[in-house]
């Protein structure tokens, strides 16, 4: 366990000096703090709680925002240290390649935390603070930031074992910018278009949340935004949340397994690699 703190810490640190831990929680605390203030403005009139709004604005930019960053930060875990030669200086210490691979996931899903909490933290405390708040809301809040930090986790869990699966980070880059255009564009997309082609008569119910499982931001917006009566009703998934078979721990389940799948692929990979 010792070996997986020290590797953990070193990329957090890394992250930390490298100003990449500051810039993303300066770039989620301003978005965030945007779309709380600049969204909420109409709640007073239109009787709906501000926090509501701001969870819902926030799980839409997550959906955008959280995989590119963690793709970014996963890409070159593995491949940037061989091409720099300190992947081969790291393996000369008496620990094992799973150990290697782990720790530079919790080092990574460490530094994308802080940043997620802090970030949307800010937002949430805010709030607060104007008394618009109330306990299912907040929980709600909570709920989307928690959320968040495991969607990230996912793609960082991608990022890892694309970043052992090729040679070199511009092959990497490519496939992760693949990866989130793939997952947060067009598989929504296609979906969509199956949906409308079909018109309710080959695409059962338990298809549709087969298919909603298979990408890893639906099951967050799903988790996020029908967990809470309040939040779904605003964004308009009440009916979804209340007829759906995907309940709040089927969802984390599949978000847990959508992490630990290409994390326990990547170890795999990397246990045969020539570095």
């Amino acid at each position: 366990m010792r070996p997986i703190l020290l590797i953990a810490l070193k990329e957090l640190r890394d992250g930390l000096r490298n100003r990449w831990v500051v810039a993303v929680t300066v770039l989620l605390a301003a978005l965030a703090l945007t779309l709380a203030f600049l969204g909420s403005a109409p709640t007073g009139a239109l009787k709906v709680n501000a926090l509501a709004v701001t969870v819902v604005s926030l799980s839409s930019l997550t959906i955008f925002l959280i995989p590119l960053v963690a793709l970014l930060l996963s890409y070159d875990a593995v491949v940037g240290e061989i091409d720099r030669g300190t992947m081969a200086l790291l393996l000369a210490y008496p620990l094992n390649r799973w150990q290697v691979i782990t720790g530079k996931f919790l080092g990574h899903v460490a530094s994308l935390a802080v940043s997620t909490i802090i970030g949307y933290g800010l937002a949430g405390l805010l709030l607060a603070t104007t008394g618009d708040v109330d306990a299912a809301t907040g929980e709600a809040f909570v709920l989307m930031v928690a959320a968040s930090v495991l969607l990230g986790s996912v793609f960082i869990a991608i990022g890892t074992f694309v970043s052992t699966l090729v040679r070199d980070r511009g092959t990497a880059g490519g496939i992760a910018v693949g990866v989130w255009l793939v997952f947060v564009l067009l598989y929504d997309m296609g979906l969509l278009g199956l949906l409308a082609a079909d018109q309710g008569r080959s695409v059962s119910a338990p298809l549709l949340n087969a298919l909603l499982l298979l990408n890893p931001t639906d099951a967050y917006r799903l988790l996020t935004l029908t967990a809470s009566t309040e939040v779904s009703g605003f964004a308009g998934l009440a009916g979804l949340g209340a007829g759906s078979a995907l309940s709040p721990p089927s969802l984390v389940a599949a978000l847990l397994a959508w992490t630990v799948l290409p994390l326990v692929a990547a170890m795999a990979l990397f246990s045969r690699r020539q570095v």
